[in-house]
């Protein structure tokens, strides 16, 4: 396969590579914006609703109501409530271990996946610009090959404006995908972190009436 037959065939992939790398960008920002918004509560006044209801339960000793509360389908897929579950499960254990299990759980099964979601995002970032850079680097190759191969007869400028036009096109429509992505994965991070203050909020707000209501039974 010659040079030219070469750098044509990479010249067609570019396009299409741009495009996977854009619906696998937006695909994954879809996804995490979605699993943010299962994992927090509506609203605040939402998730006070949910915390009085469990308050009163623990107040009259009803775990198993509190059990039931929080299996129940509208929480199943609530950060707090599957948390409070595994806490209602081990509500015997000291209170500072019931606190690190907590953290831990909502680090290895919330934001864990979270994080290697977000870094597929930060790799179609990088990868979208690259690819622009690829087509700049093929289409300027095109370019000069036209011009070494007819250096005598002359070149037609439009032959060379298409592999220029092509050069600058990929450059921008990979900045096209990176720059929107750049922009959504500051929003997920700021959203994530809002997730994670209200859980460690309200779980607190949780552990200290647990330990109220379990105090009492001594």
């Amino acid at each position: 396969m010659s040079i030219n037959a070469l750098v044509d065939l990479m010249s067609n992939l570019i396009y299409p590579m741009q495009g996977i790398a854009a619906i696998y960008g937006m695909f994954l920002v879809i996804l995490i914006y979605r699993r943010i918004g299962q994992k927090q509560f509506r609203s605040q006044s939402a998730a006070d609703e949910f915390l009085n209801q469990i308050s009163e339960k623990l107040q009259s000793r009803q775990f198993n109501d509190v059990v039931a509360l929080c299996d129940s389908p509208p929480y199943w897929s609530k950060a707090v409530p599957q948390l409070i579950l595994i806490a209602m499960a081990n509500r015997h254990w000291p209170m500072n271990k019931l606190r690190q299990l907590l953290s831990e759980t909502f680090e290895r099964e919330v934001l864990a996946e979270m994080d290697y979601q977000m870094s597929w995002v930060n790799t179609v970032v990088k990868t979208a610009p690259m690819l622009g850079l690829q087509g700049t680097v093929l289409g300027m190759i095109a370019a000069f090959g036209k011009i070494a191969e007819k250096q005598a007869s002359g070149v037609n400028p439009s032959s060379l404006a298409n592999d220029i036009s092509f050069a600058l096109i990929t450059t921008a429509v990979g900045l096209m995908i990176a720059i929107p992505l750049v922009m959504c994965m500051a929003s997920m991070q700021v959203r994530i972190g809002r997730l994670t203050d209200s859980v460690q909020h309200q779980i607190g707000r949780f552990l200290d009436q647990l330990e109220q209501a379990v105090a009492k039974r001594k």
